[in-house]
């Protein structure tokens, strides 16, 4: 089991979320959103983040492949191979590494489906706009993942909502 060390301080965010969200935003041209850990803490769940998430069309994944080419690290194999698949690359950015995830597929019941986020929330991060699915969306995806740390996340994020209602 790999452990996790605790590196989302606000230089960090500040640091990872300004060299890589100007680009998504510039070079996207289909929605994109930060999912998993970094959703869940931009939402206010106390989690630690170990990289950003980043949810693409399979389009928007090709053309940052291409453009972040030299920050690629392709010595990284995601786990997980049998729930998921979609066009992934990991890219080594300051602070954290930002994982893309082209045309995200989850493998259920009913075979494989696209990952999808049916509501956006923008957030204002350091004078940056960043999206986050809503903390309904996110407790579905995250419960749907079924892996021990989304149903965590999961948890937390209900809790959360609870809290604030």
């Amino acid at each position: 089991m790999k452990a996790s060390v605790r590196v989302d301080t606000v230089a960090v965010w500040r640091e990872v979320l300004a060299a890589a969200v100007p680009d998504l935003h510039r070079l996207c041209r289909d929605p994109w959103t930060l999912i998993g850990s970094a959703a869940a803490r931009l939402a206010g769940a106390e989690v630690v983040v170990a990289d950003l998430d980043v949810l693409t069309s399979v389009r928007d994944a090709e053309t940052l492949i291409g453009h972040w080419k030299a920050r690629r690290d392709d010595t990284y194999v995601p786990p997980g191979e049998d729930r998921f698949r979609s066009r992934f690359a990991r890219f080594l950015f300051p602070g954290l590494p930002v994982e893309v995830m082209g045309g995200l597929e989850l493998c259920g019941e009913r075979g494989w489906e696209l990952v999808r986020i049916d509501a956006i929330v923008m957030l204002d991060v350091a004078g940056l706009a960043v999206p986050i699915p809503a903390v309904t969306e996110q407790i579905r995806v995250l419960e749907s993942f079924g892996r021990p740390k989304d149903l965590q996340r999961a948890a937390l994020l209900k809790r959360l909502s609870e809290e604030r209602q």
